[in-house]
């Protein structure tokens, strides 16, 4: 059959909506879903933290895709994979044993994902020229923040709807799924004709490469600063990763639990809706006001502009306000600050993989090494959130959280910020 055109725009704007999807079902979806389902705070927090941890060790694997087969074998397997895994938790989910079994599915989904990311990462730069790179980082970004809109807004809102038009929170759940399952069948199938054939997509498998990949993860531990650089990677979010477990839950729970008794179409709205659309306008002025000043400068208002709306989670659960404006207001706030400090966060893994010079050349796989840390800083402290939850209560939880921001601020105070970083940076990333 005739090839279709392989312009970027027939391919990068699905690439990365479905490398999206897959990331919010298993860190986002899965919770509401739980949480629907009946299972508690305690074992969602705990299971569904584990879920991060193929993101948190994806480094340690990325070279056997670079080994082995091409990046567009992997992505069009990957997607096939994906979505089965997807359809094998709709299957499971009306089961008496679902909760142990989607779980299951859920890792593997998750470790098809984390794999995605790295041969669709990969292939991008090889597909394109250096100049194209650049004007479509804007593109694939985009996409992968409407892929978050769809699922935490769209297809929460859809699972809402069809709870009330069925009465059967299980069925729902099924055809969310069953769709999504669907879609990714029909992304490996569009992508297996308008992906293209770049000639340097060939497998490397070589020893010496793998010895070079052992030599450059050594590299980056060897670092003066590391202590500095891991508190950093590991406690910037430290109470935001125990929020935001169990921010939906909150919103999910009725006024007895201390919750706020959100239906599940509401949720999707609220948190996937006006949430996700604050959370990237938050990253948009963040890159723009660091593109000004720079990084150093900065830090200290975004750390404060992630941590002080989390004030807004203990005034919620202290009032339990009924008017669906105000908690819309207060998670949109919220969001807003999450997306405007993380920029900082961001911009400094950059800084980490640049070198003191700017000039690291295992940058790329550097990068990689501290996104597995932030997946970590992530996931470590997620686990334990439902557990606090449950013993402390809503109220109580969230003012923790608060607390919890102090070994943030240590591991900001810690760190050394060239001054001249973050314009240069926020020039090369767009």
């Amino acid at each position: 059959m005739p090839a279709l055109p392989r312009s970027p725009w027939f391919w990068i704007p699905t690439l990365y909506f479905g490398q999206g999807i897959p990331y919010v079902v298993v860190m986002t979806l899965s919770v509401i879903m739980y949480k629907r389902l009946g299972i508690s705070n305690t074992e969602i927090a705990l299971y569904t933290s584990w879920l991060y941890l193929p993101w948190v060790i994806k480094p340690l694997w990325s070279p056997l895709v670079e080994m082995f087969r091409t990046k567009r074998f992997w992505i069009l397997t990957l997607q096939l994979l994906i979505g089965a895994a997807l359809a094998l938790v709709a299957l499971a989910l009306p089961l008496p044993d679902f909760f142990r079994m989607t779980l299951a599915v859920l890792w593997l989904l998750a470790f098809s994902s984390a794999t995605h990311d790295i041969a669709a990462d990969g292939f991008y730069m090889l597909a394109l020229p250096q100049h194209q790179q650049a004007a479509f980082v804007g593109v694939r970004s985009t996409f992968y923040r409407l892929a978050m809109i769809a699922g935490q807004g769209g297809l929460v809102f859809m699972a809402g709807q069809l709870e009330v038009g069925t009465g059967n929170v299980v069925f729902a759940w099924q055809v969310v799924l069953g769709v999504l399952a669907g879609m990714f069948l029909l992304l490996a199938i569009g992508h297996r004709f308008t992906l293209p054939r770049p000639a340097s997509d060939v497998p490397s498998a070589n020893a010496a490469g793998l010895r070079e990949f052992i030599g450059v993860f050594a590299a980056f531990f060897r670092r003066p600063d590391i202590a500095p650089v891991l508190a950093f990677l590991l406690l910037y979010r430290f109470a935001e990763a125990q929020l935001l477990k169990l921010a939906t839950p909150f919103l999910l729970d009725g006024a007895a639990q201390g919750g706020l008794g959100l239906s599940t179409s509401q949720l999707g709205l609220v948190y996937g809706g006006v949430g996700v659309v604050c959370l990237t306008l938050g990253g948009l002025l963040g890159g723009w006001v660091i593109s000004r000043r720079g990084l150093r400068f900065w830090l200290w208002p975004m750390v404060l502009a992630m941590h002080l709306p989390n004030l807004l989670f203990a005034l919620l659960a202290a009032t339990l306000p009924q008017k669906l404006w105000l908690v819309t207001a207060a998670v949109g706030i919220e969001q807003f600050g999450y997306g405007f400090g993380f920029t900082a966060y961001m911009l400094f893994m950059i800084m980490v993989a640049a070198g003191p010079d700017g000039q690291n050349p295992s940058k790329t796989a550097h990068y990689a090494i501290c996104t597995g840390f932030m997946a970590l800083g992530m996931m470590l402290p997620g686990m334990a959130s439902g557990w606090l939850q449950s013993r402390l209560g809503y109220l109580n939880f969230f003012i923790w959280v608060c607390v919890a921001t102090l070994p943030s601020l240590l591991a900001v105070a810690l760190v050394k910020i060239d001054p001249t970083f973050g314009r240069k940076a926020a020039e090369t990333t767009g």
